[in-house]
């Protein structure tokens, strides 16, 4: 598990091998990995996670960069010492890579913005780290 705690928000992924996924996600042919991301608010005020920005890197050095509003489909609200978790897949055309990346919150009390970082995991395939 990697974790990263910004701007009193801890962030921590946990991430899977998921063979099974890439036929249900139409990633026929590639490596799917589950990650889960478990979000809390380490602050005394509430916050609302607006967009996410996420960079994704194969074992071939091609980044790609995934960004928009929330995380699948949802803009969660969390109060102070609350936590949100979701999982999402990662495809990749390679056995192993990473992701990072940040999420833009908004400070409810007072309708400040500021960034949270997301922790660079990796993403390998079970049998390289044999």
């Amino acid at each position: 598990m990697e974790t990263a705690i910004t701007n009193g928000v801890k962030i921590s992924v946990e991430v899977d091998y998921q063979p099974a996924a890439a036929e249900i996600i139409g990633a026929k042919g590639q490596y799917v990995f589950a990650y889960q991301v478990s979000i809390e608010n380490l602050n005394d005020f509430p916050i609302q996670l607006l967009r996410r920005q996420w960079y994704i890197c194969n074992a071939l050095a091609i980044y790609r960069e995934v960004e928009g509003p929330g995380v699948i489909g949802e803009q969660p609200v969390l109060g102070p010492n609350m936590k949100h978790q979701y999982i999402s897949y990662c495809p990749l055309v390679t056995d192993m890579g990473k992701m990072y990346g940040s999420y833009l919150m908004k400070n409810l009390t007072d309708d400040s913005l500021f960034h949270v970082e997301i922790p660079e995991f990796l993403m390998i395939l079970p049998e390289k780290l044999s």
